[in-house]
């Protein structure tokens, strides 16, 4: 058994403080994602936590653009320059969505509901970690 702490799902907490704030404008969302071997479904269905994976996103994908989602940026894995060595992650992106509304919708929405078993079969550990935007420059602070 790993001592490494894992997370897939945001605490009650978190989502009520998310709820809470409904600030105007687009709202990023930047996706790390690490995946298991071997999907763990309930029931036993054999898959591959990468096609576990695809599954979640074939089945949300409808739903996210439906919203007026977006993926802003994506790219792989080469190597962790500060941080934890172990923190390798299977996938990155950025999501932005046009309102916090439009992110809470699709959280209540039954099909998105039903791909996130999928996602919450194949993966390991994630970070999920909202953003406001700013416009971009030639200076790390704006």
């Amino acid at each position: 058994m790993s001592d490494i702490e894992t997370h897939t799902s945001f605490s009650k907490q978190v989502w009520e403080k998310f709820k809470s704030d409904q600030r105007p404008g687009p709202v990023q969302m930047m996706n790390l994602i690490r995946l298991r071997d071997r999907a763990d479904y309930p029931d036993g269905t054999h898959a591959s936590g990468a096609e576990a994976y695809r599954r979640y996103s074939d089945m949300s994908a409808p739903v996210f653009r439906e919203l007026g989602g977006r993926i802003v940026w994506r790219g792989g894995f080469e190597l962790t320059m500060v941080g934890p060595q172990q923190e390798a992650w299977d996938i990155a992106f950025i999501a932005e969505y046009p309102n916090i509304v439009s992110f809470l919708t699709m959280m209540k929405d039954a099909r998105y509901r039903e791909a996130m078993s999928h996602r919450q079969a194949g993966v390991l550990d994630s970070r999920l970690v909202r953003f406001a935007g700013a416009e971009p420059g030639d200076s790390f602070l704006g």
